[in-house]
């Protein structure tokens, strides 16, 4: 059998319009033919994100807190943040992410997965990268967060103690699930086989 993947596929469609335009993202509306039926679906365009997994020395992942008005909760999550600044490439933006969001930089990089959010409704694609040899950002040197960024809280958690929260119903961030249960299969295999950081992405709607 052929291997295991994907498929992208050019997308073919008769007509789209906008049929909303918000704050942050838009919602289009596509009609297209799929082995001969007609079909019409709205799709939320979304610039796509990244989000950073960070280790220090011990192995603790760096964690943010963070309101989230959607779900009405403060979730556990990883520092991550919008492709919304033009010409950005991925990496930069996940390095600037770690740095606003945490006061942090890494000496190593690698794309941990990526991931889609919610295929059925909304285009996002995610990244997910693992950083390893934590600095802080010098004091004069830090963002100033605002909105509910302002509002963060930091820890850090073992990869095993994310597990058991997530298994027992206490953690519902996507990006952290699929994030941590990756990096502890990563881990059993001693870190081997993970793509370099500037690994192409195709998948992301912006280089279809």
């Amino acid at each position: 059998m052929s291997e295991l993947r994907d498929e992208l596929v050019r997308r073919e469609v008769d007509s789209s319009e906008r049929v909303f335009d918000g704050a942050v993202w838009d919602v289009r509306r596509d009609t297209f033919e799929l082995e001969g039926t007609r079909l019409t679906r709205e799709v939320v365009d979304h610039p796509g994100a990244v989000a950073v997994l960070a280790l220090d020395d011990d192995g603790r992942a760096v964690l943010i807190q963070q309101y989230r008005h959607p779900v009405a909760a403060k979730e556990w999550e990883l520092p991550a943040g919008l492709l919304d600044v033009e010409g950005e490439d991925p990496l930069r933006a996940a390095q600037r992410e770690l740095a606003e969001e945490v006061d942090l930089v890494a000496e190593h990089w690698s794309v941990l997965v990526d991931y889609f959010t919610s295929p059925g409704g909304l285009d996002e694609c995610i990244r997910v990268y693992l950083a390893t040899g934590l600095g802080e950002v010098a004091q004069s040197e830090r963002h100033e967060r605002e909105g509910e960024e302002a509002h963060l809280v930091v820890r850090r958690a073992g990869l095993e103690e994310i597990r058991g929260a997530i298994l027992a119903g206490r953690l519902h961030n996507s990006t952290l699930l699929v994030a941590a249960l990756t990096a502890l299969e990563y881990r059993a295999r001693d870190w081997a086989d993970l793509r370099p950081a500037d690994t192409p992405w195709p998948e992301h709607p912006a280089n279809r």
